[in-house]
């Protein structure tokens, strides 16, 4: 299995921005699609953006379309997650998770991390 570790959260400005990252340990990082996922208090968790295993393809959800960029290193074994123009209804701890197959489903991941916290203030 893979361990994930997220880092990078913090608190910023409406309008500005912010990285989040993950770290990978245990199996080969290359083997998996890994997705962001954030859940605000008080509501479900919902996708943000996934990555495909070589980097090559990135799914967004609309509400972060055009102002988040994920990214991956598989040298590294890290992904990171640009956050541009941000807004307080982008506040939330913003999670990475790992699965074996394309999905946008948080469900279908099997390997979370801990979570960091995102906090965009206006």
């Amino acid at each position: 299995q893979v361990q994930l570790v997220e880092s990078g959260g913090g608190l910023v400005q409406a309008g500005g921005s912010l990285s989040v990252s993950c770290a990978a340990s245990g199996r080969t990082f290359s083997n998996y699609f890994v997705g962001w996922f954030r859940q605000a208090p008080g509501k479900e968790r919902e996708f943000v953006a996934a990555i495909s295993w070589t980097g090559d393809t990135t799914y967004y959800a609309d509400s972060v379309k055009g102002r988040f960029l994920l990214s991956r290193d598989n040298a590294k074994n890290t992904v990171t997650l640009r956050m541009n123009t941000l807004n307080p209804e982008d506040t939330a701890v913003y999670y990475c998770a790992a699965a074996n197959r394309i999905t946008t489903i948080s469900a279908h991941y099997p390997y979370w991390g801990q979570g960091t916290q995102v906090t965009v203030s206006s």
